[in-house]
């Protein structure tokens, strides 16, 4: 049998190779699957870059140092002040506090503008320049003390009212620090003066203002001698001491209690029959429900 021409037969058609599957993963599914990554609780976390604000130096009073030229320096302090870059704001506040503490006379021309951006430094939500700005109204403090009170500027009334909601933040390094500036603030001015100040925070509708300003009100008192106390009002003090006392928050009530111990003592100094003297007064000036509190208190 004679065989059939392969020209003639079909061509074998050769096998194509096959495709290698493709994943494909849409962006969607990606996303999820680098959440699942990230909180991963198995997973080592990677450290976080540094906070910028840690760049940041809080220097101590003790540790600032004079200017070598002040003169040719505060031509430019008021401009740093300004500054829209606050690494620089805040190195400015640093050079008030050594203006303020070595060439106070040359600080004084612009203090009013230098409180003014002190108080927009606190409003300001970096910690760093809120903390920075508070360590530099200490300064101010100490330098000028009554000075600031002499001012006609609004600026003095602004700054106590920052360093008080200051002294209420959660930040305990922010806290720490209002409450030393208003330590400083007590320290450094006559104390009649600040207390007309301060007496108005103690109907502050924040509890925890009210509570800041009745602990200063009470370290100014401490420092007050009988005439001092006679001339801002004798019933004013028992009555917003009364009313301090059945404040909600504890520390306003042992402000209070301190603020009643000092006046007791002053006013009973010369006094034989301390305690007759005393009653008569708290209840000739107050409700008797609160002069009977007021007796049992010295009494105690």
């Amino acid at each position: 049998m004679a065989l059939r021409s392969l020209d003639n037969a079909l061509p074998i058609t050769p096998e194509r190779p096959k495709k290698q599957a493709k994943i494909l993963i849409s962006a969607h599914k990606e996303k999820q699957m680098a959440d699942l990554d990230v909180n991963d609780e198995n997973k080592v976390p990677l450290p976080q870059p540094p906070s910028t604000d840690a760049s940041i130096d809080y220097i101590s009073s003790e540790n600032l140092k004079a200017f070598q030229d002040p003169d040719s320096k505060i031509q430019g302090l008021v401009g740093g002040l300004e500054s829209k870059d606050w690494l620089k704001v805040c190195e400015s506040l640093n050079d008030v506090r050594r203006f303020a503490l070595f060439h106070s006379t040359l600080l004084l021309p612009i203090l009013d503008k230098v409180v003014s951006v002190m108080v927009k430094a606190m409003k300001n939500p970096r910690s760093a320049l809120i903390k920075t700005s508070i360590m530099a109204s200490s300064d101010i403090f100490k330098a000028f003390g009554v000075k600031l009170l002499e001012s006609t500027s609004d600026a003095i009334n602004q700054l106590l009212l920052q360093l008080l909601l200051k002294a209420c933040q959660d930040k305990k390094f922010v806290c720490e620090e209002a409450d030393k500036a208003l330590l400083a603030m007590v320290e450094a001015m006559a104390p009649l003066a600040l207390l007309h100040k301060l007496s108005a925070y103690v109907g502050h509708s924040n509890l925890r203002v009210r509570a800041k300003a009745a602990i200063s009100i009470s370290n100014c008192v401490s420092k007050m001698d009988l005439k001092e106390m006679e001339e801002f009002g004798l019933v004013a003090l028992i009555q917003m001491a009364a009313n301090l006392l059945n404040d909600k928050l504890p520390e306003a009530r042992e402000a209070a209690r301190s603020i009643v111990v000092s006046l007791y003592e002053a006013i009973t100094e010369s006094e034989e029959e301390k305690q007759e003297f005393w009653q008569s007064f708290c209840q000739s000036n107050l409700p008797a429900i609160h002069a009977q509190a007021m007796v049992k208190l010295v009494s105690s």
